[in-house]
């Protein structure tokens, strides 16, 4: 079976607001989807900026179910399915492959550390064995600051070999651009490709041959990021990224998750995005008041939200 288009573009880990008794509000997170994807984003839904390993895996296929009933339409999605349990891994990618999503975002176990190439390749190997589907697009996820589990350029190697079809690209939330380089150079003249992690690097990205990028702050900052991808080899295009870079600025000197549902709070009139899941906790007031204070001193704005 031929595999659908490529991804590529602005995709961002959808933020998940939760009610007051902490159980996710999917008629908001309907609408937050809908937002973004009216903005031209991809809805990586369920990745670390979506508190997602706060998520059990039912209150995930509930969420991506109820974006399908809405109409969202899933080949623009990319949901994160990447579990500790292989079993979870299977059941979470399984579904939302037979559902038509674009691909998934898929974390390694990060549970046990110093695991082996040998063990990772396994566990990639098993997922894909079981799920059986040739529509299967399976984005890694390198993101060693926090999972402590590395993707090396060798297992991606030997994916490739092994997994052709499957093995679609990386996020790469290593924060080297060197690594990023890396895999650009190695690995995106065969067709996988590369996605950086965040918005800072999206230029140089584009300049070297990748997909894009998916950003926490493209929750936030969508139109910007959008208009970089589109525009990238224009005049104004460092620029275009100077800025970005300064707003990322803004919310990066506070703890992303609750900095953004701060945002969206405020921009979108709605007080009770602020919730977090333990263990984060929301912004304090006075972080609140320095987060809006660089905000505006920007002249941020969500329009439309």
């Amino acid at each position: 079976m031929a595999h659908r288009h490529k991804l590529a573009g602005i995709y961002s880990p959808v933020l998940t607001p939760f009610q007051a008794d902490l159980s996710p509000d999917t008629q908001a997170f309907v609408r937050h989807c809908r937002w973004l994807d009216a903005s031209d984003v991809g809805l990586a839904v369920f990745g670390t900026n979506s508190e997602a390993n706060s998520l059990s895996a039912g209150e995930r296929r509930g969420l991506l179910e109820a974006l399908f009933t809405a109409g969202v339409p899933p080949s623009r999605m990319m949901p994160g399915t990447g579990c500790c349990s292989l079993t979870e891994t299977v059941e979470l990618t399984r579904h939302a492959t037979s559902a038509g999503v674009g691909g998934v975002l898929m974390l390694p176990p990060f549970y046990y550390k110093g695991v082996s190439d040998d063990g990772l390749f396994r566990h990639f190997a098993e997922v894909i064995e079981r799920v059986g589907d040739a529509r299967l697009r399976i984005y890694l996820y390198h993101i060693p600051p926090v999972a402590q589990v590395p993707i090396s350029l060798a297992l991606i190697e030997r994916l490739l070999k092994a997994y052709p079809g499957a093995i679609a690209g990386i996020k790469d939330s290593s924060g080297d651009w060197s690594n990023t380089e890396a895999m650009l150079k190695q690995f995106q003249p065969e067709g996988f490709d590369v996605f950086a992690g965040s918005e800072l690097f999206l230029l140089r990205t584009l300049r070297g041959g990748g997909a894009g990028c998916i950003t926490a702050t493209g929750n936030v900052n969508p139109a910007p990021m959008v208009k970089l991808y589109q525009t990238w080899q224009g005049a104004d295009a460092d620029a275009q990224q100077a800025a970005l870079d300064a707003t990322r600025a803004a919310f990066q000197k506070f703890p992303m998750i609750p900095a953004m549902k701060a945002a969206v709070a405020r921009y979108g009139k709605t007080p009770a995005w602020r919730t977090v899941r333990p263990p984060l906790t929301e912004l304090t007031q006075e972080q609140e008041r320095a987060l809006f204070a660089a905000l505006d001193n920007l002249g941020f704005r969500m329009p439309g939200l």
